[in-house]
This record gives C-alpha cells, structure tokens and sequence, in this order.
C-alpha cells in the first residue's frame, strides 16, 4: 500500500482519477513532456485516465506513484517506481511553473526515505535523456552515478534518443541526502 508522505511543502500521495485534468495540463507542455520517455505529446485527458486507471493500491515498493501535491495550490508533478525484474526504475517530472524551487529535490528525499526504509533494495535505477541537464544535476545531488549510456525511445519526440542511465545506491544516499533548503517568504 503506497503511504501518505508528507514534507515541509509538500504532501506526496496515491494517485487518483480526480488527478486526471491536472496532470492533463501539465504534461501537455512539450517542455515537460519532451523529458519523459514514456509520455506523448500531446498529451490529452484521456492519457491522463489511462495512466491513473493502471494504477495499483497494493502495487510492491518498486512499483510505486506518488501525485506530487503542493499544499495550496494542488497536484504539480509525480514520481515514483517501475518494477524492472524486482529493482525500483525511478521516474518523475514536474509541471514547468514550478521548476526551480526545490520541490522535486524535496520530494524524492521522502520517496527515497521510504524506498529504503520499506525495502531491502541496495539500489534503484533510473536516468534521463542527454540533454536534460536538470534531471543531470538533480540525481547528482543525491548520489546517483553514470552506469552506461542506451537508447531509448522519447514518445513526445517520436524517435530514439541518447539516455545516460544512473544508479543510486542506498550507502550513496544516505551520503549525499540533501539538506532541505529553508524557504524564506519576503
């Protein structure tokens, strides 16, 4: 059963029909959606129900989504897992007005707490095409490193692109944990 996360901004919960509109906006932005290996574009409601209805409640650790929701202003991006032969494949993406907050560091710090405090895994998996030097500097933050570079196929684009694949190990983590950034209102 995927758990209630919460965070100082954030509250990081199972995704819902009620997510569909939303998450419909939001990834029908190229800019978003030309990062994402496994998302059309344009991406249109009916996309959003698909995704929301494969959903699983008792879906194991390393097949996990999270709706990234902003206290106040609602759902603003997702994360979470894919099962790969039993090894969590990290996903995420964040709705373009909310870039450069801090946000996404914020929420995979929790999703990372609960992933190896909830599994036994040494590691999870992830990665990202090789022109998006943000999701780049996000994983360095935490302790991800270059295992390989593949191909893998971007919908949004319709073609094969260069992907650098990464791994995050639990001892790597625990290591390189961001700090959370204080938010200062002015």
């Amino acid at each position: 059963m995927t758990p209630l996360l919460e965070t100082s901004r954030l509250r990081l919960r199972p995704p819902g029909l009620g997510d569909a509109r939303r998450l419909a906006d939001y990834l029908n932005n190229f800019a978003v959606s030309g990062n994402l290996a496994r998302v059309p574009y344009p991406y249109a409601l009916d996309d959003a129900h698909i995704w929301l209805s494969s959903w699983r409640a008792d879906a194991p650790p390393a097949d996990t989504s999270y709706i990234l929701e902003l206290r106040g202003e609602g759902a603003v991006g997702a994360a979470g897992f894919r099962d790969h032969d039993g090894i969590g494949v990290l996903g995420y993406w964040l709705a373009q007005p909310f870039w450069g907050q801090g946000l996404m560091t914020e929420a995979l710090c929790a999703i990372f707490d609960w992933y190896f405090a909830t599994t036994e895994a040494d590691h999870i998996v992830s990665g990202m095409f090789h022109f998006n030097m943000a999701s780049a500097a996000l994983q360095m933050k935490f302790g991800f490193v270059e295992t390989g570079r593949s191909v893998c196929r971007c919908l949004a684009r319709g073609q094969e692109l260069e992907h650098i694949d990464t791994e995050l190990t639990r001892e790597a983590f625990e290591l390189s944990r961001p700090k959370p950034k204080k938010i200062v209102n002015s």
